[in-house]
C-alpha cells in the first residue's frame, strides 16, 4: 500500500471563526462516503499563519486557501481521483 495522503485543517481560532468546523464535518462524511480512510491521514494542525485567508487545509504539503465545503470536496476528488 502507498503511503496515506495527508490532509491537515488548521484549527487556529480565525479559521474555525471562517468556516473550519463546518470543514471539519464535510471532509470527515466524505471519508467515509467514499470509503478512503485506508488511504488518508486526516487531522488538525495549530495555525498555520495565513488567518486573514482562510479556512486553510494542506494536503501532503500543498496549502489551499479560502476552502469552502464545495473547494474542500473539489481538492479531495482530484487528489483521490475519485
Amino acid at each position: 500500500m502507498s503511503e496515506k495522503v495527508d490532509v491537515v485543517i488548521c484549527l487556529g481560532s480565525s479559521c474555525f471563526a471562517r468556516g473550519n468546523k463546518g470543514l471539519l464535518k464535510t471532509i470527515s462524511q466524505y471519508i467515509k462516503d467514499n470509503g478512503i480512510h485506508e488511504r488518508i491521514n486526516f487531522h488538525g494542525g495549530h495555525c498555520f499563519g495565513n488567518c486573514a485567508d482562510g479556512p486553510i487545509l494542506k494536503v501532503n504539503g500543498t496549502v489551499y486557501t479560502a476552502v469552502d465545503d464545495q473547494k474542500a470536496i473539489d481538492i479531495l476528488t482530484a487528489t483521490f481521483e475519485i
